[in-house]
């Protein structure tokens, strides 16, 4: 397991996802304070969003006030997420893994009890290596 990559990669997708977040919050500002440019912006993102850094790099092209304002939003998103991330990613980790426990042990525990044969058998005779005289 290479933690560091795995590092890499992991940042890669937040920003991935911080990108997509600041276009979603220019969008939602435009769309109150220039729709004009919402609806252009909103056009000009829809087949583009999956990949961030290339839209900001062809956004400069045409548009560079906005390639500036969803950087400028991308980062301070990133500021402010940064302080609590680190505890919040592994309290959710948690949580999800207790969570699949839980539901796993309840699975399988019922799966024991929903086989009524089993559950006869086992109180006539709880252990079956046990030899327990009759009267």
């Amino acid at each position: 397991m290479n933690l560091k990559q795995i590092a890499k990669d992991t940042a890669k997708t937040l920003q991935r996802y911080l990108t997509y977040q600041a276009i979603k919050t220019v969008l939602a500002q435009l769309s109150q304070t220039n729709p004009p440019l919402w609806r252009w912006l909103n056009n000009f993102s829809a087949d583009k969003i999956q990949d961030g850094e290339a839209l900001i790099e062809q956004l400069f092209q045409e548009k560079p006030e906005l390639a500036l304002r969803i950087m400028s939003v991308r980062e301070n998103i990133a500021e402010e997420v940064a302080e609590f991330l680190p505890e919040m990613l592994c309290t959710g980790i948690q949580q999800a893994n207790m969570q699949h426990r839980r539901q796993h042990l309840e699975r399988i525990t019922q799966l024991n009890l929903s086989n009524p044969s089993l559950e006869t058998e086992q109180k006539t005779n709880p252990d079956p290596n046990l030899d327990i005289p009759s009267d």
